[in-house]
């Protein structure tokens, strides 16, 4: 999957309607880009990964031999193709046997359908499977029963599954990663190159990440591209690091990034947090008796949703940097991507500014000086100290 700008069409007016939400995950980024589109995000995809099998198969091997020492109590299998693969390979040690006679005496739980025939055809029988297929009925089941103390071997598919991992630790279980596939940087580096320069150059306000691979692989190719610099300060400020749990925070916290996670480790409350984080960053004031809300590449007027151009946000927020007071156009001019030294630029921008915001009367012009937001004179007393 390539890089898509999708924008939600049914709710226009959803907690991130304006803004620009950057997808990192290999895995289930239809499932996380579907779920920003719901709430309004305009999403760009870029896996920081790709899966592949184990060319070594040396911790493959030692997974399998510590759990044939050291029985787990439950065994979650959620692909067929790495069940499988995982079998084969323990048959071509000569550990096959010893390991199927420890997942029978063990709580075998499979994700979905095409598990459970991957475990039938190997002989066993699975106990439990959710109608669902989702990983997060799995781990509501494992949490309901409780696994403070019990051994849980988790058959990996690549990228690791969000939150999931961090849950059960947390929960006091004792967890065995079996990992079936090892994570390489995409073929294709072209959609990652495009989701950096977004991100060095604001045009995205957050960025997602479901696994700690993912974020270290974003961080080395920016110090590949020379961007590193950059990238960190835009994520110090500007675009917000989002990451579905601790474990996978590790390698941007360690870089000095900010980041924020949701209290549930799931892609949903990630989602969520979001929607909260997102629009509590966005500029509001009261301008011409109207609410300004400034997004990232759109504009709520009251309750209207107003896409805007790039230039004319750039005219907007460095207005709004000044409330109420008079911006010159030489300074707008600066603040203009790549407008030369015309400053008829800045009028052409403020022009088309003015039009997208749909209420003219929002910015004034004053002659000869420049241009400001027109502050409702309550507040411009608040803003004029800010």
């Amino acid at each position: 999957m390539g890089t898509t700008e999708m924008h939600d069409q049914g709710q226009p007016h959803g907690p991130l309607a304006g803004f620009t939400v950057g997808v990192t995950a290999a895995r289930r980024a239809d499932e996380l880009g579907a779920l920003l589109q719901r709430r309004g995000a305009a999403v760009l995809h870029a896996p920081a990964l790709r899966i592949v099998p184990l060319a070594d198969d040396t911790e493959l091997l030692a997974a399998t031999k510590e759990l044939i020492d050291h029985t787990p109590d439950v065994v979650v299998a959620t692909t067929a193709i790495g069940f499988r693969g995982w079998v084969e390979a323990a048959d071509g040690w000569g550990l096959g046997e010893q390991l199927l006679g420890r997942l029978r005496d063990a709580e075998l739980l499979a994700r979905g359908p095409k598990v459970k025939g991957a475990i039938r055809a190997a002989g066993l029988t699975e106990e439990w499977s959710p109608a669902s297929e989702s990983m997060a009925e799995v781990l509501d089941r494992l949490l309901g029963e409780g696994v403070a103390g019990r051994r849980v071997a988790l058959q990996l598919h690549g990228e690791p599954l969000p939150g999931f991992v961090e849950s059960l630790r947390e929960a006091g279980a004792d967890v065995v990663l079996v990992p079936v596939y090892r994570w390489m940087p995409p073929e294709d580096l072209a959609p990652l190159d495009r989701l950096l320069d977004a991100a060095v150059s604001r045009g995205l306000d957050a960025v997602t990440f479901t696994s700690a691979p993912a974020a270290a692989s974003l961080l080395n190719r920016a110090e590949t591209r020379g961007l590193l610099t950059e990238l960190l300060a835009a994520l110090d400020h500007d675009v917000l690091a989002a990451c579905v749990g601790p474990v996978t925070a590790v390698p941007l916290q360690a870089a000095g990034v900010p980041t924020v996670q949701p209290e549930r480790f799931r892609l949903g409350p990630l989602v969520q947090l979001l929607g909260v984080e997102l629009p509590a960053r966005a500029r509001t004031f009261p301008v011409a008796g109207h609410r300004v809300e400034i997004r990232g590449h759109a504009v709520l007027v009251d309750d209207d949703l107003r896409p805007v151009p790039p230039a004319g946000m750039a005219l907007l927020r460095a207005l709004s940097e000044r409330p109420g007071w008079v911006v010159a156009r030489s300074d707008l001019l600066r603040a203009l991507p790549g407008a030369g030294r015309d400053e008829h630029a800045v009028e052409t921008a403020m022009a088309r500014l003015r039009t997208a915001l749909g209420a003219p009367k929002l910015i004034q012009t004053v002659v000869k000086r420049g241009y400001r937001l027109a502050l409702d004179p309550a507040s411009d007393a608040k803003y004029a100290d800010a």
